[in-house]
């Protein structure tokens, strides 16, 4: 079946983050991260994984580029390791990680492939969450002097630059109900780590443009909400769910506000000053988009997200959402979600919303090399975006996530999201169907 055509100089290309297949934690004066703590507790990740090796991208990253190269994809999303460049998390910098990344940044422009960077993708220094984490305001201004390090030695050849990756998953997962790095459980008293990334981001984005940084964005996930009923208790703790996830990490950046008074009233600090660092004018949006959530009033029974047991007490419960085909990671395949997500925001957001690209778009299936279910979600979700496209938003790039199998955070290497498929004995690399059906569209693209 044909697909449809994109607007000339749509951006195609693959998103990665650090943590999930560099590898080589403790090589080249790297320090420890949060996540080398928390894979370290037993019982935290499934099968006992960590990311000691992944897929060892940190000395294969030549034969990677060559891949994507092969792919015909125009843009690559990493994230730079904080803890490579800074193993303090500020102060003295570590001259021979910054190398890799001046490395793996020269081998993608020689390829014809522009550097998309993310900041921040989950791996704070453990040195930073020792001092308090994203708790305390202290770290929004250690990341700050961090961008400026990795723009001043990157920034003359890094086309597109992103200081966060889904706050809401660090501040959700990582500080509320325990499900990441680091593992507390600190339900809504969370609220401040979401204030202290938001501030970061806008102080961030300052010290990009400061290095001369003309395309700055943010990679934020969004959902479309579906409320279990009509029962206002369904439809409160749908409400609730919503602008947590889609509006609390959003209306900041794009209009200076928090969503509600009651949140903004929940954060920490000169609360209206720093909104106006963190609502630093953006040159694009960035969606993260995997599946819809169904949400209802709390029930009383366990709540379980991708494997993980939820603490008691959530103002939510998530029923599950039936008469979609599902991932072997147990998402329901909901292509039209995407569009529904992108059509939300132009809702909400109006003239607010720049540019939009879609930061990762992907889904985890066990097939190794001969992936037809994973060329079947692409190809919807790439008719459901171009129908956003024609609906009339202003989407300019898709990103797959990701290029290879990796390290699936509290899944360890029980889920595959890859394009490749990585031995994970060998790390031998072997390019699955959908890594053709992908090249395809491309070339038929141009």
């Amino acid at each position: 079946m044909t697909l449809p055509q994109f607007p000339e100089g749509f951006l195609w290309g693959v998103s990665s983050s650090a943590y999930q297949i560099e590898g080589a934690v403790d090589e080249d004066g790297r320090g420890p991260s949060t996540w080398d703590t928390f894979a370290a507790v037993p019982g935290r990740v499934a099968g006992g994984d960590t990311g000691r090796v992944a897929t060892d991208h940190y000395h294969r990253y030549s034969e990677d580029v060559a891949l994507m190269a092969e792919l015909g994809v125009g843009a690559y999303r990493f994230s730079v390791s904080w803890p490579r460049v800074l193993p303090a998390g500020h102060g003295e910098v570590n001259r021979k990680g910054l190398d890799f990344y001046d490395r793996l940044v020269d081998e993608l422009c020689a390829n014809g492939i522009a550097p998309a960077v993310t900041l921040y993708h989950w791996d704070t220094p453990q040195a930073v969450e020792d001092a308090g984490g994203w708790l305390a305001r202290d770290t929004a201004f250690r990341f700050a002097d961090y961008a400026d390090v990795v723009a001043a030695r990157l920034g003359d050849r890094v086309r597109m630059w992103m200081p966060l990756n889904e706050p809401m998953v660090v501040t959700l997962f990582g500080y509320a109900v325990g499900a990441h790095a680091p593992g507390r459980e600190l339900m809504f008293e969370a609220l401040p780590v979401a204030h202290h990334q938001l501030l970061a981001h806008g102080l961030a984005t300052r010290a990009l443009r400061a290095n001369g940084a003309t395309s700055v964005g943010i990679a934020n996930h969004h959902v479309p909400v579906w409320p279990a009923s009509d029962s206002p208790a369904d439809r409160g703790a749908a409400d609730l769910y919503d602008v947590l996830v889609n509006d609390m990490f959003a209306a900041p950046v794009l209009t200076g506000r928090y969503p509600t008074d009651e949140l903004a009233a929940a954060m920490p600090g000169p609360v209206a000053e720093d909104l106006a660092i963190i609502a630093e004018p953006l040159d694009w949006y960035g969606v993260n988009y995997y599946l819809p959530s169904r949400v209802a009033a709390p029930s009383g029974r366990e709540t379980v997200i991708d494997g993980a047991v939820l603490p008691p007490g959530l103002p939510f419960d998530f029923p599950a959402i039936d008469g979609y085909p599902v991932t072997d990671f147990g998402w329901p395949v909901v292509p039209d979600g995407l569009r529904q997500t992108l059509t939300m925001l132009a809702d909400r957001y109006g003239d607010h919303l720049p540019p939009v690209h879609i930061t990762e778009s992907g889904c985890a299936y066990h097939d190794e090399v001969h992936d037809q279910r994973r060329v079947d979600y692409l190809d919807g979700h790439v008719r459901a975006l171009h129908q956003a496209i024609a609906d009339g938003i202003d989407v300019r790039g898709y990103f797959v996530w990701s290029i290879v199998d990796n390290f699936e955070w509290a899944a360890g290497y029980s889920q595959r999201f890859g394009l490749v498929h990585v031995d994970y004995d060998t790390l031998a690399r072997t390019k699955k169907d959908s890594f053709h059906w992908y090249r395809d569209l491309i070339r038929a693209q141009r």
